[in-house]
């Protein structure tokens, strides 16, 4: 097994020797992984009964995004943040916006943490955002580099699938300042036949995470596979009895990797969005313009806070995290 070039040999984190093999314990999957091998994410090898991250430190992409990119729309609206990611995941989707990284499909270059703190500074960034692929299976990277954007006064971010095991996840929530996290759908069978993975531990990390730190959900309506009214109002119900201040953000689907069902129809968006703000108060649709769905207004007086167009956000009606009109207290981190 050969390790990218330029990346440094750090063993792995959550696993153990069984047998010639190793187990990860780092997501769901528990990967019983012989000699040679990788896991399902591909970045995790048995290296002669050692378990190595053999990506920590090499970047796939690194870009300055708006927030809202990510989609985060209640967490310092406006703001730029340093976006980078690496390559694998632990799922298997067949409608993966960036399967080119999840297969390793680019090429990858080394990043000393140092300079992405240094970068991050230099670039007005409000902290770093792990994402693109799966951050989760960049574990030890993540860790290490959300260490020293903390030291420096500076955000992180994850942007992720949630499939990730109990004990790590504890490790490195209070290291993590704002999630977004895909819920794809409340069909176990949907996880298991489009993912290769399991639902309930996706419910497990939002439920932890959104008692720990800033949580956004995002659920990418994939035609005819879950974007029937009875699957919205599902994915809506979890949402509300979780907490129902999660904003929640509905995202258009379109042909790619192994789908090749159409673009999902803007009225299968617009009803998702009408069932969800039936209960929920911060409802978004994504990836298509419906107006009025991108701005957030005020639960309390219904007066516009935010009002953003595409990725850019003007919060003239925030005050800090309040209404600047009626002084209602908001679900807000600025």
């Amino acid at each position: 097994m050969d390790f990218p070039s330029g990346a440094e040999r750090r063993v792995a984190a959550h696993w153990h020797a069984d047998g010639d093999a190793v187990r990860c314990e780092l997501c769901p999957h528990r990967c019983l992984i012989a000699g040679g091998k990788t896991g399902i994410c591909r970045v995790r090898g048995n290296v002669e009964g050692t378990l190595y991250a053999l990506t920590y430190g090499m970047v796939a992409a690194a870009a300055m995004d708006p927030i809202e990119k990510k989609p985060l729309y209640h967490f310092h609206p406006g703001a730029a943040i340093l976006s980078i990611g690496s390559v694998g995941c632990n799922f298997r989707c067949g409608f993966c916006q960036n399967y080119h990284l999840v297969q390793g499909q680019v090429p990858l270059g080394p990043a000393w943490i140092s300079d992405l703190v240094r970068a991050a500074k230099e670039a007005g960034s409000i902290g770093i955002a792990y994402t693109y692929n799966e951050p989760l299976i960049w574990f030890e990277f993540v860790m290490d580099c959300a260490r020293e954007i903390r030291k420096a006064g500076m955000a992180n971010v994850l942007v992720t699938n949630g499939y990730i095991s109990p004990e790590p996840l504890s490790e490195l929530l209070p290291l993590v300042d704002a999630m977004n996290i895909d819920l794809k759908s409340m069909d176990p069978e949907f996880y298991r036949k489009h993912c290769g993975g399991t639902l309930d531990p996706v419910l497990d990390t939002i439920r932890t995470a959104a008692r720990r730190v800033h949580v956004e959900v995002t659920s990418l309506l994939v035609t005819g596979e879950n974007d029937s009214d009875e699957s919205i109002a599902r994915v809506v119900e979890f949402i509300a009895d979780t907490d129902p201040e999660i904003p929640l953000h509905f995202s258009r689907y379109f042909p790619h990797h192994r789908f090749t069902a159409p673009p999902t129809p803007p009225g299968r968006l617009e009803a998702a969005w009408r069932i969800a703000s039936n209960k929920l108060p911060y409802v978004y649709v994504g990836n298509h313009h419906i107006p009025g769905t991108e701005n957030t207004k005020c639960p309390e007086c219904g007066a516009t806070i935010v009002r953003r167009a595409g990725f850019k956000a003007s919060a003239s009606g925030l005050s800090g995290n309040r209404c600047a009109g009626c002084s209602a207290t908001l679900r807000f981190v600025v």
